[in-house]
């Protein structure tokens, strides 16, 4: 089959690939697990930083706590006098600024320590405040005027002095930052690792399971000897797949078996009708009374009935095997419609029928009425649908052929102005034998629709059966090959010499 040469539009192999991946259950069991697992380890890596950041501030607050104790200690020995003199040689001693002292009058007016101004933030209950801190006041690193917090207690001495104590706690703020800057990407490369091990993972085990889904498909298509691979494990997937294949053997062991026993039957039975029919046709041809030549041409007559419905029985059988999807080709569907149509067009004639065709887009190259099938199985398909439908049409009604390409479809609808069939039957008339009780009159044998659904399941395509207003719609869908110019015309293999014996034998 040629390629489609608008297949460089649509989605890429790798994005195909994705998509799957992305879509697939196993994916997202995998993905929930990262999400509870990021879920825990985010729960525990909070808990660090908590646990850490907390003891941190702990710490600082006992250096202030016991800072605070050793002046209080000296305020009680040696009065304000002597807690000033031990407040500047502790701001001498710490040139880096890292604890903050400050004593102040009962106006906030400085009187010792090592920054300059009383801060503007009301203490908690506790006596407790966090303030912004210029390095050029508390200390030389860094450069000046740039600013950072401190964490500083404050106490109203006897005589209505203001002391401050605190910590520069830049190094706690920097460390907090390290720390959660860590933990975040600790964080993020592990959910990241988790993400691309959920991503390869669910792509080994999707390659696995779409093996046994195309093996599906092509039993589905009636290769019954096909089985899925294994690869020797003896994980699960590996034992699903040992056990798929017993039971794909034990089917195709009992198909073979009901399809032996179902030809044997039919030819067993065939033959000795034919030999009926035989020896009824050289009686007819000696000389009989009347009646008794019209019982014999009545004995004829459902003698071919039975042939012809043991010969269709078999021939739906042969369809539903498969074996004539080797027999495939590209082939236009525009000529053989042409031909079915020619072919009927005397027949709707005579019954004072109008048999119209339509062939959207035929013998163009984008849009082409192209498909890879059999063509006398279309042609018998298309040839009961057109027979069905005069048929049923009564004199002076309209028959419509319609063929049109659509996306990656082709449809063909056979359409008439008969009495229809009800909604609820539409799915019924496609099982074998089964027939609309307005229609046991008609000659038949409730087997021309089986025979059409057969084909259609047999080249992949869409069989539905819809109310035309009045009368009935049958259309089918069947997939389009590439938007190619046709070589030029050319007669179809079968040829207008051989048709009407195609026709005949799709008809019994």
């Amino acid at each position: 089959m040629a390629e489609s040469g608008g297949a460089g539009l649509g989605p890429s192999a790798p994005a195909r690939s994705a998509r799957r991946i992305l879509s697939s259950f196993t994916f997202r069991l995998v993905l929930l697990y990262v999400l509870l697992l990021g879920g825990s380890a985010g729960i525990l890596l909070g808990f660090i930083y908590w646990s850490t950041a907390g003891y941190m501030a702990r710490q600082t607050d006992l250096t202030i706590g016991a800072e605070i104790q050793g002046l209080a200690e000296q305020y009680r020995r040696r009065g304000l006098s002597g807690l000033s003199t031990v407040i500047a040689e502790r701001v001498a001693r710490d040139p880096s600024g890292a604890m903050v002292y400050l004593l102040a009058d009962g106006s906030y007016a400085p009187l010792v320590g090592n920054i300059d101004t009383w801060p503007g933030v009301e203490p908690d209950r506790d006596g407790w405040i966090e303030f912004r801190l210029r390095e050029a006041a508390a200390s030389e690193l860094g450069g000046a005027g740039r600013e950072h917090r401190a964490r500083a207690k404050v106490f109203r001495l006897r005589g209505g002095q203001r002391l401050l104590v605190g910590r520069d706690v830049r190094e706690l703020t920097a460390t907090r930052d390290l720390i959660q800057e860590a933990l975040a990407w600790g964080l993020a490369i592990t959910a990241g690792l988790a993400l691309l091990g959920a991503w390869f993972l669910s792509g080994g085990v999707l390659r696995r399971i779409e093996a046994v889904n195309q093996v599906c498909r092509e039993i589905m298509e009636g290769d019954l000897s096909r089985r899925v691979p294994t690869d020797g494990s003896g994980d699960e997937l590996d034992r699903l797949a040992l056990n798929l294949n017993r039971m794909l053997a034990r089917i195709e062991e009992l198909m073979s078996s009901v399809r032996q026993v179902s030809d044997n039957i039919a030819h067993d039975l065939r033959t000795p009708l034919s030999r009926l029919h035989t020896k009824l046709s050289q009686l007819r041809d000696a000389a009989l009374p009347g009646v008794a030549a019209a019982q014999v041409e009545a004995a004829i007559n459902d003698a071919e009935e039975l042939l012809s419905a043991f010969n269709a029985l078999l021939r739906i059988a042969r369809v539903e095997s498969g074996a004539r999807r080797a027999a495939f080709g590209d082939l236009d569907l525009a000529p053989l419609l042409s031909d079915v149509a020619e072919f009927y067009e005397p027949l709707a004639a005579d019954k004072g029928q109008q048999l119209r065709v339509e062939l959207a887009g035929a013998g163009t190259g984008v849009g082409a009425l192209r498909v890879h099938g059999d063509r006398d199985l279309l042609f018998q398909a298309i040839a009961n649908l057109l027979d069905n439908a005069i048929k049923y049409t009564p004199a002076g009604g309209r028959i419509g052929v319609r063929a049109m390409r659509e996306g990656d479809r082709v449809q063909v609808d056979v359409s008439d102005s008969g009495p229809g069939i009800p909604a609820e039957l539409r799915d019924k008339v496609l099982q074998r034998f089964f027939r609309v009780d307005a229609s046991r009159s008609a000659p038949g044998h409730g087997l021309g629709l089986s025979l059409v659904q057969a084909v259609a399941q047999l080249h992949g395509a869409e069989l539905r059966l819809d109310a035309a207003g009045p009368g009935l719609r049958v259309s089918m869908r069947l997939p389009a090959v590439a938007d190619v110019v046709p070589d030029g015309p050319r007669r179809q293999a079968s040829g207008q010499d051989g048709m009407r014996a195609g026709i005949e034998a799709g008809l019994r």
